[in-house]
């Protein structure tokens, strides 16, 4: 189920959700140039950590090549990190969305998931 193109849009989708979520925080979190700073250089930094530790043929191959267990940890802390981000600027609701959606979508993507923790 993990290649259904449902479910592959579905985590296109939480994946902005992350970035714009971090972005939106930081922003909120400064004041002047720092708050560009923060707002910029969040999403930039989790985007590119995001492409760059992967499991290799995750797929095609790993700039930085991880073990899957430590990839998996590494999505559910961003994903974490990001409702957390919404909680904290009270954005209850889409907290609560993210936090559903996000469930959902590893509990159907659980072929992934087994793949990851086996890896």
């Amino acid at each position: 189920m993990n290649a259904h193109p449902l479910n592959l849009a579905v985590r296109f989708l939480l994946e902005i959700a992350i970035l714009l979520a971090l972005g939106a925080w930081g922003w909120q979190r400064a004041e002047g140039w720092p708050r560009w700073l923060l707002a910029i250089g969040l999403p930039l930094v989790a985007a590119a950590a995001w492409g760059v530790f992967r499991v290799p043929n995750d797929p095609g191959p790993a700039p930085v090549a991880v073990p899957g267990l430590v990839r998996l940890l590494f999505e559910l802390a961003l994903f974490g990190l990001a409702i957390w981000a919404l909680f904290h600027m009270k954005y209850y609701r889409l907290g609560w969305v993210m936090a559903v959606v996000s469930l959902a979508h590893y509990l159907v993507s659980y072929d992934r998931v087994v793949w990851l923790l086996g890896e």
